[in-house]
């Protein structure tokens, strides 16, 4: 399996890019949200997914681990190819897919490209209690949630769905102040999960 690729950008278009790795340049199928990310850089690392098809050996590249994680996820679900992952993927950024899939919101799931009710109810049954455990955590997030982002991350390596935890930590922050350290928050936190 192929992790990553490193090297200079050689084309870039909003659907694929070619990474030139010592003069070899690998074709690699990127999301909208990834090509935002890299397309004005010289040099790149990418991290991949390598789907291998009976006609074809296809890379899929990442800006972040967040995202090649959320499209592992998606391509587990039963009728989600690679593609449509992707498209996913262009359509929403990776906290939005996940915050729909986490609240069961099938709307904004089928209005995306090629998702149909019955597709849309299956990505939210299959993930929901998926999502949300890779603790993963934007700079918007983690302003949001001031110093508790060390806490969130604690709480969802414990088990505990994203969504709940980042509910439960504005509750502690509300009634106990946001100068807390991070073990007394978690203890705070723990008595409401």
């Amino acid at each position: 399996m192929i992790d990553h690729l490193a090297g200079k950008m050689d084309r870039i278009t909003p659907t694929y890019a070619v990474i030139d790795c010592n003069g070899v340049g690998y074709i690699t199928h990127i999301s909208l949200h990834t090509y935002t990310k890299i397309k004005d850089a010289t040099t790149v690392k990418i991290l991949t997914h390598l789907a291998i098809r009976e006609d074809a050996h296809v890379l899929y590249g990442f800006a972040d681990e967040h995202e090649r994680e959320l499209f592992r996820l998606l391509i587990s679900v039963s009728g989600i190819g690679s593609a449509t992952a992707r498209m996913i993927l262009s359509s929403l950024n990776p906290v939005e897919i996940e915050k729909a899939i986490a609240v069961g919101d099938l709307l904004t799931l089928k209005k995306i490209k090629g998702i149909g009710a019955k597709s849309a109810e299956r990505i939210i049954v299959d993930l929901k209690d998926k999502v949300g455990k890779t603790g993963f955590t934007t700079d918007m997030e983690a302003h949001t949630l001031g110093g508790n982002s060390e806490a969130l991350l604690a709480l969802v390596a414990l088990g505990f769905t994203k969504l709940a935890v980042e509910k439960v930590l504005l509750k502690v922050r509300q009634e106990h102040g946001s100068d807390l350290k991070v073990e007394e928050i978690i203890k705070h936190a723990l008595k409401y999960l």
